[in-house]
């Protein structure tokens, strides 16, 4: 079963079973009636860290794993070790939380990187921006976690704008990122966000 071919759309990872696909009709309805396009061809790579942008509202992280869902895949996200904790725990993990210990004297770097180490497969969703607020510059922690894991960024372009979702390509960082950052924002130019005035991409 895929989604209805009458107009192009990116090519999903591949078919992972009858509740996946059921999930996947269900984020692909939700995507239509809110007027999102899906674009772009999502990568076979089983290991990546994914930029999310614009990330202006939290609306974003809603669309982004619905997206997610279309495409057939699962998104992780750093969040703070006691969300991990107590009853419901198990379901903040289930929902894709890599549990980070953000004292200051822990690396987060570090800490990802043994994530990525740690596991067969992982896609790591990190806002370049930091906050939901206009950030003139992006951080640099989603650049760095990709050279210490040794995994490419795949570019993904939340455009509200166009209404439309993108898999805007991949990109492998060379531990220069000053020669890289322009390369990586380039595909982000352009694209808005729910609240324009709160986003730059250099």
């Amino acid at each position: 079963m895929s989604a209805p071919k009458t107009e192009p759309r990116g090519r999903s990872a591949p078919y992972r079973g009858p509740f996946r696909e059921l999930w996947r009709w269900i984020c692909f309805g939700f995507l239509t009636l809110c007027g999102w396009k899906i674009r772009g061809d999502w990568p076979a790579l089983p290991k990546a860290v994914l930029i999310a942008a614009p990330h202006t509202s939290n609306w974003d992280g809603v669309y982004m794993l619905a997206a997610a869902g279309y495409f057939r895949i699962s998104l992780q996200w750093m969040g703070k070790a006691s969300l991990t904790q107590g009853p419901f725990g198990w379901f903040v993990k289930a929902m894709g939380c890599v549990p980070v210990d953000r004292s200051a004297r822990n690396d987060l770097v570090s800490a990802m990187r043994d994530a990525f180490a740690s596991r067969d497969r992982m896609l790591l969703a990190v806002p370049p921006e930091g906050t939901r607020a206009l950030t003139p510059e992006w951080k640099t922690g989603f650049y760095y976690i990709a050279v210490a894991a040794q995994v490419p960024i795949i570019l993904t372009v939340l455009d509200y704008g166009t209404n439309t979702i993108r898999v805007a390509g991949t990109f492998s960082p060379t531990d220069n990122y000053n020669a890289d950052i322009d390369a990586i924002q380039t595909p982000y130019r352009g694209a808005s966000g729910k609240h324009k005035t709160r986003f730059s991409a250099g």
